[in-house]
């Protein structure tokens, strides 16, 4: 039988997503056998993790818990007549990698899933939509995820934006996506094209 703390470490390693249980194991003796620095730096970290970041509360990105507005709003460079809405905060950074974007985002914390019990209602689309008026918006660039959950919501955002606002332009990320990858681990260049060549909804 393994010792209780190890056994405990591998647990809570399995409980992330992605790591089986063969895994967990792995980076578990990893940890074990390595410098007790590492683990001590790693348990530091995330003890501090949830203190340490917040969401904005204009876009909803992360940022640092000593930030009042997250600078990708906050920046003077930043074009916020131009918002581009991401399912999730990571999908920012996927997006920033490519250095072809100065718009500001929008981040929905999620996509329409029943399955999930995620409603429209639990998203941050009134947010959005206030947004709009608020900061001029001419311009929305709607890049949920290339899924069916992903594809409802952009679907429900277009209505509800061309109800509100006729005149706005709303557009999709090109479809140089393929589906089912989301954009956090879409590589640059096909970020990049698919954000040039997006297309008016």
């Amino acid at each position: 039988m393994l010792p209780s703390a190890l056994s405990n470490v591998i647990d809570a390693l399995g409980r992330l997503p992605g790591v089986g249980s063969r895994t967990a194991e792995r980076y578990a003796y990893f940890l074990l056998k390595s410098d007790p620095n590492i683990a001590k730096n790693i348990a530091s970290s995330l003890s501090a993790l949830h203190n340490g970041v917040k969401n904005c509360p204009i876009t909803f990105a992360i940022m640092d818990e000593k930030e009042d507005i997250s600078p990708l709003y906050s920046d003077p460079a930043r074009d916020k007549s131009i918002v581009l809405v991401v399912e999730e905060p990571l999908d920012i950074y996927a997006i920033e990698h490519t250095k072809a974007y100065t718009g500001t985002y929008h981040v929905l914390g999620g996509a329409i899933s029943p399955m999930d019990g995620i409603t429209a209602e639990q998203l941050h689309i009134k947010e959005l939509l206030s947004r709009v008026e608020k900061d001029s918006v001419i311009e929305i660039i709607i890049a949920t995820n290339p899924s069916v959950e992903g594809e409802s919501t952009a679907v429900l955002l277009e209505k509800l934006l061309h109800e509100k606002y006729p005149e706005l332009k709303i557009t999709r990320l090109a479809r140089g996506l393929p589906l089912g990858v989301s954009l956090e681990y879409a590589d640059q260049i096909t970020l990049t094209s698919a954000l040039n060549n997006r297309t008016k909804l």
